[in-house]
């Protein structure tokens, strides 16, 4: 019994992965028919935009507090619709103050979700006992191409935001609610372990992972927002063509997550990284002296191979350093996610324009290859996973 209830919980932690990730993308990649909506200038749209990673701190911040008294699965249970609902809101209404309440939520709300959601899955990947991490986020990459297709058809159909957003939510919300029934928190007699000089993981400890996790998504954001531009303005493609690279990296980001978990219990968390930076890193330089649009597309698909790795292993390694505090380990680790996420577009367009965009696709390739400084932090108290990395006691593994 207590096998299946774990199987239902991993089941039902994916598909709250898979809903954020279609939720996500169908915000992200309608920002130009928002921006239409609500009628806000160019100068206007950035401080909107950075306030949404800024309140998603915050709410990161909250969660670790939260629960102490709270459970994980609690916390993600309701903070999952109110981003559904957040983002209906952001379709429905076309008043600037309305605008402003409905993104205040949706970012607090999804910080407090990015964090629960994580937790859960480190606490059951260390009562599995082996790296189940990455298949989470891959359900997370797979919600994406859903949301980003669906996102495609509307534009593409001319659907007006809420008629695009109301059916998805209307969908969305129920599932996870249901889902949400099998939620597993870290067993009963897991109790958070005080650490030195005060309550929760020292900082000290967990500042290299922040730093791995900050360039992680400085080198995802760099895709997100550059990649298009990049094709078409420096690499020559064509405008149909300078769609395709985004795309290609996250199908390249779900095929890596797939598969990732596999790789970790056969060579360890150390080697995975060590492979995935090398190979993101691979990318961008790749990237950077591409002679043609087709040989920056190549690298693309390296840079999602390479970067998909470093996020679910950061996580998964803030665990296995803080065993006893992993939830508070994972709310401030994933404060990182909005600080990369916040650094990164505006950074490579500065270098860009002030010098070059080639030479700004080398700034994410030096701060990915950082992490190969930091590799060893991965493997925590000398756990790893697979046939010769698997330690006796599964529940010292995350």
């Amino acid at each position: 019994m207590s096998r299946t209830r774990r199987s239902c919980g991993r089941i039902s932690l994916a598909v709250a992965f898979f809903v954020q990730g279609v939720v996500f993308a169908l915000l992200v990649t309608r920002i130009p028919a928002v921006q239409d909506r609500y009628e806000l200038s160019d100068a206007a749209l950035p401080a909107f935009l950075a306030a949404v990673p800024v309140l998603a701190g915050v709410g990161s911040v909250c969660t670790e507090r939260v629960v102490r008294s709270v459970r994980p699965s609690v916390v993600l249970r309701w903070a999952q619709p109110v981003v559904g609902l957040a983002l209906l809101g952001v379709g429905a209404f076309d008043g600037l103050v309305q605008l402003c309440l409905v993104l205040g939520a949706f970012g607090l709300f999804v910080g407090a979700l990015d964090a629960s959601m994580n937790m859960l899955g480190v606490s059951l990947q260390r009562e599995y006992g082996r790296s189940i991490m990455l298949g989470f986020h891959a359900a997370y990459s797979l919600g994406g191409i859903v949301g980003a297709s669906l996102a495609w058809c509307g534009a593409h159909w001319a659907w007006g935001l809420a008629e695009l957003y109301g059916p998805v939510v209307l969908v969305a919300v129920p599932v996870a609610l249901v889902a949400s029934r099998w939620y597993r928190d870290a067993p009963a007699g897991e109790h958070p372990v005080q650490q030195p000089g005060g309550g929760g993981p020292g900082m000290r400890l967990l500042l290299p992972l922040c730093l791995v996790m900050s360039f992680a998504y400085i080198g995802d954001s760099t895709v997100s927002n550059w990649s298009a531009k990049y094709l078409h303005d420096v690499l020559g493609g064509s405008e149909q063509l300078a769609t395709v690279p985004y795309n290609v990296y996250m199908v390249t980001t779900l095929l890596g997550r797939a598969v990732g978990d596999l790789g970790v219990r056969r060579f360890g968390a150390v080697a995975v990284v060590r492979a995935g930076t090398v190979l993101a890193a691979l990318g961008f330089a790749v990237v950077a002296g591409a002679p043609g649009a087709w040989v920056g597309m190549a690298g693309f698909t390296a840079l999602g191979l390479g970067l998909c790795v470093l996020v679910p292993q950061t996580f998964a390694a803030a665990g296995r350093l803080f065993p006893g505090a992993s939830d508070a380990a994972v709310a401030r680790l994933n404060i990182f996610n909005y600080v990369g996420f916040l650094v990164g577009s505006p950074l490579v367009g500065a270098v860009g324009d002030a010098w070059s965009y080639r030479g700004a696709m080398l700034i994410p390739m030096v701060l990915v290859l950082v992490t190969l400084g930091y590799a060893r932090s991965f493997d925590g108290a000398g756990g790893g996973y697979g046939e010769r990395h698997e330690r006796s006691r599964a529940a010292d593994v995350e």
